[in-house]
């Protein structure tokens, strides 16, 4: 059956969350679902694009930089209004089965209109968004940031968490009953990441030759991220091999990396690519004999690990609870502890100067998403379980 679904969501950026707010959307139709959108920018623009400069974005980026500390919480909160407003003409209009909600810091917009049509609210969650922005200090009003989102967390018909570490933190952060959050981890779409790309223009259009070992890393490359530590410990590696290393992106954390590679001895052997566009990412990833995760957040399901497993690389990522929800190690990844740059070291130089495991554990990672689904179309099907359990149960 083909259910009438509202997707709401606040989300402008053209990063991760553009590539999972689109995958959702286009595996639920495909799947038979009717999806209506509810958003104040439609999510037409592809990830890794050039934002289109419309009047809201830039009113929005002159208010978080130029306007006093305090305002965009403000503008997200006068949000609500317009985002019930539309929630509640498309429920009018389009009399839907429930509303599917990316969850954002202040908005309770969704939950306004699910308690006044008396419809489902399924809520995604993929941060502790109010806890998270208060420890960066962004936020002013956290203790009223805090307080709604413990107000939308309880308001919601089932709350999907993306990993069982953050799932635990909701529960005890809302007092939720364990049968109220769902865990859905994030996935990839593995023929879209595995399939058919030229491999050899990217590593010939840097001059790198085909026996060189090319290490990469997909994203916006912050100084959190870690890949310091990854350069500090593949520059203490010595093999026959040459090593490379090819950063797929682009961020603030990018000259003082170029700074440090000089300074290690790896200019020549380190590559940022800048801004690419998502659709291009298999094409590097190709390229790619091994990819390391230097950092993780500990809550967070990292949109890259799966797309890495669904190209079939090699990974290498810390030791931590919510990775290893994912990954077993030394099946489909090779873990380190986190923080610890002798264990990387250890990990690079086995990966680096052993082809048969390198294959091995690419492949398995490759098994493990086609074993348990972690596909955005396994995630809509797991999307529409929760609806029918929860309509089942009344």
């Amino acid at each position: 059956m083909g259910y009438r679904i509202l997707y709401h969501h606040r989300t402008q950026a053209l990063d991760g969350q553009r590539v999972h707010i689109n995958a959702i959307q286009r595996a639920l139709r495909d799947q038979g679902h009717d999806v209506v959108e509810i958003a104040p920018l439609p999510a037409v623009e592809a990830a890794g694009g050039t934002p289109v400069r419309t009047w809201r974005r830039q009113v929005l980026e002159h208010v978080a930089s130029a306007a006093p500390r305090g305002a965009y919480e403000l503008l997200e909160l006068s949000y609500n209004l317009v985002g019930y407003r539309s929630l509640a003409a498309a429920i009018r209009a389009v009399r839907p089965h429930f509303i599917y909600e990316r969850y954002a810091l202040n908005t309770v917009a969704g939950a306004w209109a699910s308690a006044r049509f008396q419809i489902p609210l399924l809520l995604e969650v993929n941060s502790p968004l109010a806890d998270e922005k208060h420890a960066l200090g962004q936020l002013l009003f956290y203790r009223n940031a805090r307080r709604l989102e413990r107000h939308v967390l309880r308001r919601a018909t089932r709350v999907l968490a993306v990993t069982e570490v953050l799932a635990g933190m909701l529960r005890k952060a809302a007092s939720l009953p364990d049968g109220r959050v769902i865990v859905v981890q994030n996935g990839a779409d593995p023929e879209e990441m595995s399939g058919p790309v030229d491999t050899v223009s990217v590593r010939a259009e840097r001059g790198w030759a085909p026996a060189d070992f090319v290490l990469g890393s997909v994203g916006f490359f912050r100084e959190w991220h870690g890949i310091d530590s990854l350069l500090r410990a593949l520059a203490a590696i010595h093999t026959s091999r040459r090593k490379r290393v090819l950063l797929v992106g682009d961020g603030p954390a990018r000259s003082s990396l170029e700074r440090l590679a000089g300074q290690l001895g790896l200019a020549t052997d380190v590559v940022f690519t800048g801004s690419v566009s998502h659709e291009t990412i298999p094409r590097y990833l190709a390229a790619m004999d091994a990819v390391v995760i230097p950092r993780a957040v500990e809550y967070a399901s990292p949109l890259k690990l799966f797309e890495y497993m669904a190209a079939g690389k090699a990974i290498l990522a810390p030791r931590q609870p919510n990775l290893l929800e994912v990954i077993t190690e030394n099946v489909d990844a090779l873990c380190f502890e986190p923080e610890n740059l002798t264990e990387l070291g250890s990990a690079l130089g086995r990966i680096i100067c052993d082809e048969s495991l390198c294959h091995r554990l690419g492949l398995e990672a490759q098994r493990t998403i086609a074993r348990n689904d972690l596909t955005w179309s396994g995630n809509a099907r797991r999307i529409v379980e929760v609806f029918e359990g929860v309509s089942r149960t009344g």
